[in-house]
């Protein structure tokens, strides 16, 4: 792991300050932030609220190693911050963060990209989508983040 670089994965809100904070280096031309929020909706369906699972150690082992992939790729990069939720999030609330500090905008933006699609594909993560039918009752289903459309 990079000095500077920071991940978590945590049943408290999480915080765009302090993301960006974790993320500021003087080297740093841009910061790209990326946020995850539950939106009310799914496919048609009215979604009431979402509950994330992870397998901790393993989805930080996911975050190190995009990480590492992201300077390989892109070496400029001055930080990597990915923090991710879980537990019960409510619609509005955000489930995931991700910001990349840079010398260069194209190169922050790009690796934010592949930082969040690696992680959906990647990290063992499961979110259960509770819906609300149409006759007030709650219906649920369990879905890999990687299996989710690209959003």
């Amino acid at each position: 792991m990079a000095e500077g670089d920071h991940f978590a994965m945590t049943f408290a809100p999480l915080s765009l300050d302090e993301v960006y904070q974790l993320a500021d280096d003087s080297r740093n031309g841009a910061i790209v932030v990326m946020s995850g929020m539950v939106r009310d909706n799914t496919e048609g369906r009215a979604v009431s609220y979402l509950e994330y699972q992870a397998y901790e150690p393993m989805a930080l082992e996911v975050f190190k190693t995009i990480a590492t992939q992201i300077r390989q790729q892109w070496i400029d990069v001055t930080r990597v911050v990915i923090h991710h939720r879980t537990g019960k999030l409510l619609v509005g609330e955000i489930s995931v963060l991700v910001a990349i500090g840079c010398p260069h905008r194209g190169e922050a933006f790009e690796a934010c990209r592949y930082a969040i699609d690696t992680l959906k594909h990647n990290a063992p993560i499961w979110k259960k989508e509770w819906y609300c039918e149409q006759d007030g009752t709650l219906s649920s289903s369990w879905v890999s983040i990687g299996a989710c459309e690209e959003e």
